[in-house]
């Protein structure tokens, strides 16, 4: 039997807002090619994790490593830049920019970014700029939204506005994705076409991810391994067979009945 390989870690993690200690002392792992569900009642500290992992907040205590490298507080966009990378319960889409053009921010490496290469290397830097239109053209097909490719971001559903999260994190090939609530303020019919586009990715392509989503049918269908937060710590952590079956889940999340 082979262990598999660790690509995200978090261990003894602590944050503190004043009097209040929202996370204490998580600690959890995330096997390279998994889906992982973090689950939990408002208010357990899922969210806040999340933010920490994604150098959105730094942790009061803690440490957090991705790929084998110590990654506790360093910014957002380097670590956008080793793979890592969220989506938001809330969309955060440019409202006033297309589709297209959504995911095409998303691409790194973007020589047009410096005034430099654009005055001296307007060759090579109107040939990436072609590659990361035709990525983002190969992305939203991927996700089967062709048909809104000129539609500002703003004006779309709920569920394609989550869809096009997903997208951004592919023109980055993400090495760990980190979903929050990929279900919220979805329609069934998209909801499902959410996971199929997380399982594809996963199944075909390697992707990593760690997702927090409150339907427990999403959770069930998508992950092989389950982490329960209660009052900002882990309460538990199996199978979703496993963790609907343990007492103190159903008291700390199912409010004391079998869900």
């Amino acid at each position: 039997m082979t262990t598999q390989e660790v690509v995200l870690s978090v261990s003894g993690l602590a944050k503190n807002f004043g009097g209040l200690h929202a996370v204490r002392g998580v600690d959890f792992s995330v096997e390279k090619g998994s889906i992982v569900g973090l689950i939990g009642p408002n208010g357990a500290g899922k969210t806040t994790t999340f933010n920490m992992i994604a150098g959105e907040l730094p942790p009061t205590t803690g440490k957090i490593t991705l790929l084998g490298e110590d990654i506790t507080g360093q910014r957002t966009d380097l670590l956008y830049h080793k793979g890592l990378m969220r989506t938001f319960q809330l969309s955060h889409e440019y409202g006033r920019m297309t589709a297209l053009e959504n995911l095409a921010v998303a691409a790194p490496s973007q020589m047009g970014e410096s005034i430099f290469a654009s005055w001296f290397a307007g060759a090579k830097v109107r040939a990436r700029e072609a590659e990361v239109i035709e990525l983002a053209r190969d992305t939203l097909e991927f996700l089967g939204l062709t048909h809104v490719a000129g539609e500002l971001a703003g004006n779309l559903s709920g569920g394609q506005k989550k869809l096009l999260e997903i997208g951004r994190t592919m023109m980055n090939d993400s090495k760990v994705v980190l979903l929050d609530e990929p279900g919220a303020g979805v329609n069934p019919t998209l909801m499902r076409k959410v996971a199929e586009m997380i399982e594809q990715l996963n199944q075909e392509r390697g992707y990593t991810f760690c997702i927090i989503e409150h339907d427990m049918d999403m959770i069930a269908r998508l992950c092989g391994k389950v982490i329960v937060l209660a009052e900002g710590q882990v309460l538990m952590e199996g199978t979703m067979d496993e963790v609907r079956n343990d007492e103190r889940v159903i008291d700390a999340y199912f409010g004391g009945e079998v869900a």
